[in-house]
């Protein structure tokens, strides 16, 4: 336990006080008065007093001797005499109290010193100078002279004493002094009026009495003494006997207590778990609520607390133009090849800083949203143009475009992102979306990563839907038909066979280019299905013409196959139906790859070319020099034919000038013991040049149009020479020369 600092000070004062009183008595005190009824007080106050006091029961009064010694001290001595006499007789109590296990804090025996030796100074120098008339002292040893004196003296030393240890356990609030001096007054005055007293009636029997007299009273204080200490002895068993059966009464009422206390703990105990289960379902409530507006896997608000917030937006600023908005439709590109090629949980991972990212390049009043999949949606509040929520875009497209490392993967996203600004149209979170999404499927087909939402684009988007829903019945409507193209020997004009090529007959819009539908077809996945549906309808046909006559017996068609159908598992299978539905021989089917395609995923490509080289068909790189070949996959994988982009055909000038690049794919070509087509031929001169050069085949408007399935029938029936002049003319046959560009083939 430690004191307050103005206790503790306090306590320093008193007992500096106390050691200053006892030095001015030590320097005051007689040498005369060392006689032998000083040694038997001094044995009697250090000795027999501390063991003399009588406890009153109940109370924390004890009538003691130790004061008596202090006034005879002063009676017989004087005042210096008496004020060591307190600092013994206060030493003694304490080491008695001290060896009976009473524990005293730290300063306190001093402090009981120094208090006692400073209030009986301080009664002494009060009582020096009281003036000494006889009606105050009375007579020098009369009975009046010691009443006066030692009852000055005493209710001096018990005021000064209580005054002094009331206003230090107050820490100096008077207030609160008074109250506790008044609380201790009787107690600590009755023991000393019992010192005064006893201390006055043993000096009047010094004094006046005879031997006998001091005997006899000896004798009977000591029977009353001892009387007295029996009846208190008596009276605390008897109390202890009353204090027995009330605490007996009071173990009852307590056991009565705590059985009503038992009681109300298993009553409090079933409150408290149904409170607490209120509280665990009012939480579930609270969790169910989150979690039917939350996404679970990036904790963002889902797509219903989009539509509910967006739909505040739009109301807002319906009423007020002024509270612009704009909403950012965001989609993670090739997000799947992640999860395919390393799992779901680094995609959810990946998922998950994505968001993060998110909403790190936003404002906390804007609403970013996982819709689902890779699919996200932000709705910005603060953009004011449509070209500040651009550049908000932008900086989301290049810091989600930041590669980071992720369980020892590098990973590399990129986003699209289509912006649709606020507009006064706009009723439903549904039309607002639809747009964006206009604007996303815009950028990425147009990889800009980022395009924002023009009502043009939404003309665009719609007639692109609309194709694409009449394209999946395309098949069942017979609107679908294939035009072949011939593909001819240069050196000789011999028909190699044919380039399937589709065509389509809307019966509303007529003829569709194959450049407008056919990206169509591969963006929505239709082209797998067509592409089936050509195998059957060309392997068919090559079947039928093979048999027309021995020339025929080894001709070959072409078929274009997408890289969605050769990325495909089922693409050898489909191949093998086509070829045994048909009754065509596998070497009749000619299979183009473009470039691009083949090199995107070579170890694939090469294991499914290999595969397909088992089934017996051809093989042909397409677009070859419009890509990017590593030369060391390049002649690992199984190709019969390299076709020659036309771009490079097209290039070269009247006189056979810019010929370089085609001299070097057939350089190449040959080298890799490979055939060479060209495509695109349109001029003499790009054929004499291709002729001159060693190409192997050519195809292009110059040697043959495409043309129908029934006009091909018909010209192998006729055996029509397919070089546009005979070895003997100079010029080309006019009529084949004409070249209608609008029927240029894509697929």
């Amino acid at each position: 336990m430690t004191f307050a600092p103005f206790e503790k000070l306090s306590r320093i004062i008193t007992i500096s006080l106390g050691i200053t009183a006892v030095a001015y008595a030590i320097a005051e005190f007689d040498l005369a008065n060392l006689t032998p009824l000083l040694a038997a007080l001094f044995l009697f106050a250090a000795v027999v007093a501390p063991r003399a006091s009588i406890p009153l029961p109940d109370t924390d009064i004890a009538l003691t001797f130790s004061d008596a010694c202090i006034y005879l001290a002063f009676l017989f001595y004087g005042g210096p005499t008496a004020i060591l006499f307190a600092g013994i007789e206060t030493t003694a109590n304490c080491i008695y109290l001290y060896r009976r296990g009473f524990k005293f804090q730290k300063l306190m025996v001093p402090f009981n010193i120094a208090l006692n030796i400073v209030s009986f100074t301080g009664a002494y120098l009060v009582w020096s100078i009281l003036p000494t008339t006889s009606l105050v002292t009375g007579t020098y040893g009369s009975a009046q002279h010691l009443i006066v004196t030692l009852g000055v003296i005493s209710v001096l030393h018990f005021v000064i004493a209580s005054s002094l240890l009331s206003f230090i356990r107050a820490k100096n609030r008077l207030s609160e002094a008074y109250r506790s001096w008044r609380r201790d007054f009787s107690s600590r005055a009755m023991m000393h009026i019992v010192g005064a007293g006893l201390a006055a009636l043993v000096y009047m029997l010094a004094i006046y009495g005879d031997v006998l007299t001091a005997v006899i009273s000896a004798f009977g204080i000591g029977i009353v003494y001892f009387s007295y200490r029996r009846s208190v002895r008596d009276l605390k068993e008897a109390m202890s006997e009353t204090e027995r059966v009330q605490k007996e009464k009071s173990e009852t009422e307590r056991a009565r207590r705590k059985e009503a206390e038992i009681h109300a703990e298993e009553l409090a105990a079933s409150l408290e778990s149904q409170e607490r289960a209120n509280l665990a379902l009012r939480k579930s409530e609270q969790d169910f609520q989150h979690a039917a507006l939350h996404d679970a896997l990036t904790g963002l608000a889902n797509r219903k607390l989009f539509h509910e917030k967006l739909l505040a937006r739009i109301a807002k600023y319906r009423n007020d133009n002024s509270a612009v908005y704009h909403v950012l439709f965001l989609d993670l590109s090739r997000f799947k090849n992640i999860n395919d090629s390393l799992g779901h949980t680094i995609g959810d991972k990946v998922l998950s800083i994505a968001a993060r990212r998110f909403l790190r390049l936003v404002t906390p009043s804007d609403t970013v949203a996982r819709l689902g999949g890779d699919e996200f949606a932000i709705v910005l509040k603060g953009p004011s143009t449509a070209a500040k929520a651009k550049k908000v875009a932008q900086r989301i497209h290049a810091s989600i475009s930041q590669p980071f490392s992720l369980s020892g993967n590098r990973i590399s996203v990129t986003v699209n992102i289509g912006i649709a600004p606020a507009d006064m149209e706009y009723t439903m979170p549904e039309e607002v979306l639809r747009d964006a999404d206009i604007a996303m499927n815009f950028a990425k087909a147009q990889r800009e990563g980022v395009a924002l939402f023009t009502k043009d684009l939404r003309t665009k988007f719609l007639e692109r839907v609309r194709l694409e829903m009449d394209l999946s019945h395309a098949i069942d409507r017979g609107e679908l038909s294939m035009s072949y193209q011939p593909l001819v020997r240069i050196a000789d004009g011999k028909l190699l066979g044919f380039e399937s090529l589709l065509r389509w007959n809307h019966s509303e819009f007529g003829n569709i280019p194959p450049a407008r539908f056919i990206p169509i077809a591969e963006d929505s996945g239709l082209i797998i299905p067509i592409t089936k549906w050509i195998l059957r309808e060309t392997t068919e046909q090559m079947a039928e013409w093979r048999k027309i006559s021995a020339k025929t017996s080894d001709l070959v068609v072409s078929v274009n196959i997408s890289g969605k159908h050769l990325s495909s598992e089922d693409l050898a299978y489909d191949i093998e139906y086509a070829l045994e539905r048909s009754k065509l021989a596998a070497e009749g089917l000619k299979l183009e790859i473009t470039e691009s395609t083949a090199m995107e995923n070579p170890e694939f490509t090469l294991k499914l070319l290999k595969e397909l080289k088992r089934l017996g068909v051809l093989l042909s790189l397409d677009d070859f020099g419009t890509g990017y070949s590593s030369l060391s996959i390049l002649h690992k994988l199984p190709f019969d034919t390299i076709k020659i982009d036309r771009s490079f055909v097209s290039g070269v000038g009247p006189n056979g000038e810019d010929s370089e690049i085609l001299q070097t794919i057939v350089s190449l070509a040959k080298n890799l013991r490979m055939k060479v087509i060209a495509e695109g031929i349109e001029t003499q001169a790009q054929l004499s040049v291709l002729q001159h050069l060693g190409c192997d085949y050519g195809q292009g408007y110059l040697l043959a149009k495409p043309m129908t399935a029934a006009k091909a029938e018909e010209a192998l029936y006729e055996g029509r020479e397919w070089m546009p002049f005979s070895h003997g003319d100079s010029q080309p046959r006019t009529s084949l020369l004409k070249i209608d560009r609008t029927d240029a083939s894509i697929f």
